[in-house]
């Protein structure tokens, strides 16, 4: 059953939603930023029981705020932006239920396998979350890193998902072309995700409305989980209420 997975990115310090395309360009371009701290959504998921979200640091300059979030609720959201092997356990020390990892698997753009099942034997797969977030090129995903301004060579496949499933316990997909957009899902890339992965996936990137939930759950066959960000009324948004969400959630689990 499709369920809602909620978000804490942060910019600059600060708890942030971005047009994700223009990410680390010169035309940036935000939705909203928080005047509140990290630690307020990190409580307010924390109150509602919502595990199974993920803070994401967008660049430099981030990382206390990111641990802030993790203290307010411990061993229940997982952690990702600059994550590799030699932070990914003090991460995890600090409070993330799991770390997740894109950049780092992909030196000069080129996916390195003995990289990933380092990372993977040294917290455990049930601890590592692999980021295959990526920007469409006709009829094809490119996994995108370097906050998704860089393409890399892996090509989002049955193969590949099947490869990185090996060493992980979940994946996270953005689709970064229309991430922020409030425009609607890539259709296509969630029926393809809940055909090719057999562990939990959760997908990001232009949902509007809370009929998405139902929408994402016929295309996945309910594989597949939805994040909600800049359409959302926490994070200034206008099209969906956060209320909405934790009471499909609750109707969920009461089915």
């Amino acid at each position: 059953m499709t369920i809602f997975r909620p978000c804490i990115d942060i910019h600059n310090g600060a708890v942030t939603q971005i047009v994700g395309g223009t990410l680390d360009t010169t035309e940036l371009k935000t939705n909203f930023i928080a005047t509140r701290p990290s630690t307020y959504y990190a409580e307010l998921y924390k109150q509602h029981a919502l595990q199974g979200g993920h803070v994401i640091k967008l660049g430099p300059g981030n990382d206390i705020a990111a641990r802030a979030a993790l203290q307010a609720w411990p061993d229940a959201l997982q952690i990702g932006g600059g994550i590799d092997v030699t932070n990914a356990q003090s991460w995890l020390e600090s409070g993330a239920s799991k770390v997740i990892v894109t950049s780092y698997l992909f030196p000069s753009a080129r996916f390195d396998e003995e990289r990933l099942a380092r990372l993977s034997e040294l917290i455990g797969k049930d601890r590592l979350v692999i980021d295959i977030s990526c920007r469409r090129r006709e009829d094809k995903w490119i996994v995108a890193m370097n906050r998704w301004q860089l393409l890399t060579d892996m090509e989002v496949t049955q193969e590949s998902i099947n490869l990185v499933s090996k060493y992980c316990s979940e994946l996270l997909v953005h689709a970064a072309d229309v991430e922020g957009l409030c425009r609607g899902i890539d259709e296509d890339l969630v029926q393809m995700l809940g055909q090719w992965c057999s562990i939990p996936v959760t997908y990001a990137g232009g949902a509007k409305h809370i009929s998405d939930l139902d929408l994402v759950h016929r295309l996945s066959k309910g594989k597949v989980d939805l994040t909600f960000g800049s359409a959302l009324d926490i994070f200034g948004g206008d099209k969906v209420r956060f209320d909405e969400l934790i009471a499909w959630r609750a109707q969920d689990t009461q089915a």
